[in-house]
């Protein structure tokens, strides 16, 4: 089945629920649907092109646009807005696409207008009257549903290929491992739905599953939690770095979090700081899943009955995993740190217009390489424990950043730290932690230093550290480790030419 006939199943069977709220307006099943068929009748007479991409921020327009695209039998591009100009281009180029679904306060929010041939403004179409009834475009389980671009941790973004098979089978994995059918939801969500858990797990999920899901355009702490006092949601999914501001609403209790039964945070690891204050201060233990772009994305979620520090939990149905030595391939046994690889039918067909990438992280069984360093249970839990690109060798030990991260962020003063590494002459590599300081507070270097000596291995502890205003994050909240990584390389350089 493809995504545009199981959401037409499920918009009319749901056609009276109101399954999406936004910051606007109320949509029941059926006014998404008729929605969307005006849409493919705009998009249908601008757009020549196989793909079509959608610039919206997270919204009830969002599925509007992409079921109007699906329609036509088009591939969907989300686009990124938080990527820079050049950036963003890039990405409309390599897809090919000559039409952009947006609106005008999404223009304006970018300060500038994307080069394309077609901007279609959802303020300019008329959605009223009796929209053109058309039967939806056959497409095959093996088509593209979307594009993804990867942000990437070097060089240009990747456009991850995700079939209409990839996506319809991640979200039936999802349900048939949480069940999330037996009871009715509510999702709240302040994902970007160009991220592929905005995409998957917060649109398609509870439209598919005839849940209602409300959307906020902005991660705004207050917003959020009004939201939270309002609509009482059962599902929240985030980011870390979502979890830690709204540590940082003074007005918020345990009441305003007491209807919620899945609070689950991906995207990177959780640091141990921000899961014991959210349990201490709400009475919530989140539970961390864990996933990729080229995934779908979900591959394991950490259940609530099956709870364990640090762990994203067993593998959903139909995920087979591996782990195996970086150096030989060889698979490793329970509780040994090695490459983590997973296959399954929500695993992407490969990088657009790609084919030397793609065949770069497929192994010889046709397991996806993930680039993550994990290792499981006895139980066949997952625990990560970092990227394998970058694990630093420090007087031939390996430390991965997150060790490091986990000690810094449970001093009262650092509210977020990076840590990488940079070239030394005797020790291979030493590192270098940045931290952004709590609001008020001027930690020194010297006693974060000290902080460290106590708690791990004295070739853990970073050589320098810098505290600075803000850590670069990418769009979705990440601290990117490399542009860290870029600033120490950049002094090196001119340290070198001077």
């Amino acid at each position: 089945m493809s995504i545009q006939w199981a959401l037409l199943r499920s918009l009319i069977r749901h056609g009276r629920k109101t399954l999406v709220v936004d910051d606007r307006s109320s949509y029941t099943g059926l006014k998404i649907l008729a929605a969307s068929y005006y849409l493919a009748s705009e998009i249908e007479k601008k757009c020549s092109t196989d793909t079509v991409g959608v610039l919206l921020p997270t919204s009830g327009g969002f599925p509007i646009a992409a079921l109007a695209g699906w329609m036509l039998g088009k591939t969907v591009v989300p686009l990124n807005y938080l990527l820079k100009p050049e950036e963003l281009q890039y990405v409309i180029d390599h897809c090919g696409t000559d039409t952009i679904v947006t609106v005008e306060p999404m223009l304006e929010f970018l300060g500038y207008e994307p080069k394309c041939k077609t901007l279609l403004k959802l303020e300019d179409v008329r959605f009223k009257g009796m929209p053109d009834l058309r039967w939806p475009a056959r497409s095959e389980k093996d088509d593209l549903a979307v594009l993804l671009y990867t942000s990437g941790t070097s060089g240009r973004p990747k456009g991850v290929m995700l079939t209409h098979n990839n996506l319809l089978s991640n979200v039936s994995q999802i349900d048939r491992f949480v069940r999330f059918t037996r009871d009715n939801h509510r999702f709240l969500s302040v994902l970007p739905q160009f991220h592929s858990f905005g995409l998957t797990v917060m649109t398609l999920l509870p439209l598919l599953m005839g849940q209602r899901v409300i959307y906020t355009s902005r991660f705004v702490p207050q917003t959020v939690m009004k939201l939270f006092r309002e609509h009482k949601p059962t599902v929240f999914i985030g980011i870390p770095s979502m979890y830690g501001a709204l540590l940082s609403v003074k007005s918020a209790t345990p009441e305003d979090f007491e209807q919620v039964r899945y609070a689950v945070s991906g995207g990177e690891p959780l640091p141990q700081d921000i899961f014991d204050r959210f349990q201490e201060r709400y009475g919530i233990t989140i539970h961390e899943g864990y996933g990729l772009t080229e995934t779908s994305p979900v591959t394991h979620w950490c259940r609530p009955t099956e709870f364990r520090a640090h762990c994203v939990g067993l593998p959903l149905p139909d995920v087979s995993q591996r782990i195996t030595d970086v150096e030989t391939d060889r698979e490793l046994p329970p509780g040994e740190d090695g490459e983590i690889r997973v296959s399954g039918p929500n695993v992407m067909k490969g990088y657009y217009n790609a084919p030397d990438e793609t065949a770069k992280v497929f192994d010889d069984r046709g397991y996806f390489r993930t680039g993550d360093i994990g290792h499981v249970d006895d139980a066949g839990r997952l625990l990560i424990t970092g990227r394998r690109k970058e694990m630093m060798i420090v007087g031939g030990e390996n430390v991965f950043p997150r060790e490091v991260e986990e000690v810094l962020n449970r001093h009262p003063d650092v509210h977020a730290s990076g840590v990488t590494s940079r070239v030394c002459p005797t020790r291979g590599e030493e590192i270098v932690a940045f931290v952004q300081p709590e609001e008020g507070t001027t930690p020194e270097p010297g006693t974060l230093k000290t902080w460290c000596r106590d708690k791990i291995a004295g070739y853990k502890i970073p050589r320098e550290v810098r505290v600075i205003e803000a850590l670069p994050r990418n769009p979705t909240g990440k601290i990117m480790r490399r542009e860290l990584k870029a600033t120490l390389e950049r002094e090196d350089q001119a340290t070198v030419c001077d």
